[in-house]
């Protein structure tokens, strides 16, 4: 089965990104995401995620069962997932902390389950890896910008103790965008979450259909010059 990979990316991160257009993964999507290097933080541990079940899945694929696929996905993720949530206690313990229940909470992340069945289950393992990853920077893109804008606005900084929650590495990424701001408390708390979401869905509909009749608008006038010279001609 031949994959296209350019259109898989633009599927997995933009088109039919988690949150934006499958509306799945809120939960913790809007649990963590006061700051974006919590977001960040989530999203790095959901594309390790996604990446390694896609890769077991479809290695195991001829071997599993179709009676018993589901039970066998579900145990694969799960084994993946306490993997990762004790890799990021020994080494990302401050993160840890912060993140808490989500992480083990990342097996029931309809998403992981829904690629595993749809995708990896059927496609080599390359594929299944690629697919993984481009669905995991999907889901972290609108995490990092759901964190992003409700910490700008709810209090003036950008990736605030990433260094501390990350490791020194990301130091250069602690920023403050505005001094002496007092703060929006709302944006900070759960109520402001869905209010961003709301914002960051509507604005994504909105560029998607700008570009739409943009392409349109394109195609019509390509059409219209072809059609003018074939009557010249």
């Amino acid at each position: 089965m031949t994959m296209n990979y350019i259109a898989n990316a633009r599927e997995g991160i933009w088109t039919n990104n988690i949150v934006f257009s499958q509306m799945l993964a809120l939960c913790p999507l809007l649990a963590v995401t006061g700051t974006a290097t919590n977001g960040l933080g989530m999203g790095i541990a959901t594309i390790a995620v996604l990446v390694v079940s896609g890769l077991s899945i479809s290695l195991l694929r001829n071997v599993v069962t179709p009676e018993v696929r589901i039970p066998s996905f579900v145990l694969i993720i799960a084994t993946i997932v306490t993997m990762v949530d004790m890799m990021m206690n020994a080494w990302m313990h401050e993160l840890y902390k912060v993140l808490g229940l989500f992480i083990p909470l990342i097996v029931t992340n309809c998403a992981i389950l829904g690629r595993a069945e749809a995708f990896a289950s059927k496609n080599s393992a390359g594929a299944a890896m690629f697919d993984g990853l481009m669905t995991g920077l999907g889901f972290t893109l609108a995490l990092v910008l759901l964190g992003a804008m409700r910490e700008i606005i709810g209090s003036g900084t950008l990736f605030a103790n990433a260094a501390l929650l990350l490791g020194d590495t990301f130091s250069f990424m602690e920023m403050t965008l505005i001094p002496d701001y007092r703060g929006f408390l709302l944006f900070v708390l759960p109520p402001g979450g869905f209010i961003a979401l709301g914002f960051l869905i509507a604005g994504k509909r909105l560029l998607d259909e700008y570009v739409s009749k943009r392409a349109e608008k394109s195609k019509d006038n390509a059409l219209g010059t072809s059609g003018v010279k074939s009557v010249a001609s």
